[in-house]
């Protein structure tokens, strides 16, 4: 039940989000793609020395949430803290309004720790002073009769409180304690560790372990921050800085692991999916099958019914075509996602995915018309694009294509259509006693850029409870025609193919 309005706010808990609500990971603060971790890591370079590339990519993908799903929950710190989303307060005027109308829909949802108004400052965090005044003013001058609508995940303090620490910190920490519980020679391709270094890997992550024991044996919080700055950050400058010491072994995959925590803890604690942005490590890595959190829309454990997603009938209504597509999103204004999310392409794209996910075993029945869908939306992108800069405005040729991607343990299954091409791969990575992942579905450009429009989502969990259905699954689809495969050497990122209570959230 919705706790009330207050002023200018709306507070719900988390069973009140809309279905298929998301929290974007790459509003995180610290948010890098893996590639850019290990290039910052290499050259010492800070948040702030690659602040050109990293901002044109979180925009992208902060454009890409608004687009793709009906509601994205954002970390009360990221709208002040963030640049890709602070530039739009700051700049104010019509850039401003299109915030404030995303707000009023609900299509952005600030999540508070402990605060009762998303304009009160945070206990213990470092605020963008800047940034900070602009998301003030530009609450107080929200549309008479707007809220704001505000998720807690109590919005009686004490039990808050206590519903924070046993389900946002003691999980942290359990997830951390156990690192050492998992396949390591798995984890350690995932985050792209070559194979003669695992069990120096192993052993400091055993010391990533040892100090979050220690920590909790003694009461204290074990938090993000107080990890990086042990095994991540370069020592004697705030966290926030964003500087990995490439002295510290392993700092760049350490990363990788605590920021994927950190991004599934929040997600878990409020019940929804998190939206793993292109290029960062998967929840897969986690290997957390033996208690495998049920998807919206079930967990598939038939081998049978997991090989439909990649036979050829599955795609039959998927059309070939040349189309446009943006050249990039984050051209694009604020104000013109505003635009396409009140447009009837949006809304009907929008109706085809929510029945996919809904039952997304009838893959083959309903994944042409989110297919066609999408590709109509991307035209209206262009439009928009034409109408607000003219001559400015480029698009790219664009061969659409639909992929779907299957995680198992260590090993991926990938089968795309478009262009007049079907194809299945297999990357086999290492045997598991249990064998969890996910379905995704990926549309894009066959010629992708790094920055266009494009989807990426979770449909289903995966679960085999034993070893015979696995290799059910293998042989099913070793049968298939043209399958290829491969040793699995990638890391479980989301490309195209394959917490102190105050301080940390």
């Amino acid at each position: 039940m919705t706790q009330g309005t207050a002023g200018t706010t709306i507070k719900v808990r988390p069973p009140e989000l809309r279905k298929g609500a998301v929290i974007a990971q790459s509003l995180d603060n610290q948010w890098v793609t893996a590639r850019l971790t290990r290039e910052m890591v290499k050259k010492g370079r800070s948040l702030r020395d690659v602040e050109n590339i990293r901002g044109k990519e979180v925009r992208a993908e902060y454009f890409r949430s608004l687009i793709n799903t009906r509601q994205v929950v954002v970390n009360r710190v990221f709208f002040y803290n963030n640049r890709a989303m602070s530039r739009d307060l700051l700049e104010g005027g019509a850039a401003r309004l299109a915030h404030q109308k995303l707000l009023a829909e609900g299509a952005l949802v600030p999540y508070l720790l402990h605060e009762r108004e998303p304009a009160d400052r945070p206990r213990g965090v470092d605020v963008d002073e800047e940034g900070f005044a602009a998301w003030q003013e530009t609450l107080e001058q929200m549309p008479a009769g707007a809220r704001t609508t505000c998720v807690r995940l109590s919005w009686d303090d004490r039990e808050n409180a206590d519903t924070t620490r046993n389900a946002l910190f003691n999980p942290f920490a359990a997830r951390v304690q156990g690192l050492t519980a998992k396949d390591i020679p798995l984890l350690a391709s995932q985050v792209g560790v070559p194979e003669r270094r695992v069990q120096q890997f192993a052993e400091k992550i055993g010391e990533v372990v040892q100090l979050s024991n220690e920590r909790r044996t003694h009461d204290q919080h074990v938090t993000r921050n107080v990890l990086y700055e042990q095994f991540v950050s370069a020592p004697g400058l705030p966290v926030s800085d964003g500087k990995y010491d490439g002295a510290k072994p392993f700092a760049g995959e350490i990363k990788q692991l605590l920021d994927l925590i950190y991004n599934v803890n929040l997600a878990d604690a409020l019940g929804m999916y998190p939206l793993t942005p292109s290029g960062s490590l998967r929840r897969v890595a986690l290997q957390e099958w033996r208690d495998l959190r049920t998807a919206p829309s079930g967990t598939i454990t038939d081998p049978e019914q997991l090989l439909l997603f990649l036979q050829r009938q599955a795609f039959s209504t998927v059309q070939d075509r040349l189309a446009l597509t943006p050249s990039t999103v984050d051209a694009l204004a604020l104000e013109d996602i505003v635009s396409l999310r009140q447009s009837t392409p949006w809304h009907r794209y929008m109706e085809a995915f929510d029945a996919l996910i809904a039952d997304p075993v009838a893959f083959h029945e309903r994944a042409g018309l989110v297919f066609d869908r999408y590709v109509r939306l991307n035209s209206e992108i262009v439009r928009l694009a034409g109408a607000r800069y003219a001559q400015r405005a480029r698009a790219n040729k664009w061969w659409p294509v639909l992929e779907i991607v299957i995680t198992i343990g260590g090993s991926v299954f990938s089968a795309i259509t478009g262009n007049e091409t079907w194809s299945v791969t297999g990357e086999i990575g290492a045997a598991t006693a249990k064998y969890g992942g996910s379905v995704q579905l990926v549309l894009r450009n066959r010629r992708e850029g790094r920055r266009e429009q494009k989807f990426a989502r979770e449909m289903a969990s995966v679960r085999f409870d034993s070893t015979r259905e696995w290799e059910q699954f293998h042989s099913m689809v070793r049968r298939l025609p043209g399958y290829q495969e491969q040793a699995r050497r990638a890391a479980a990122t989301s490309s195209a193919t394959v917490q102190d209570e105050n301080l940390d959230y």
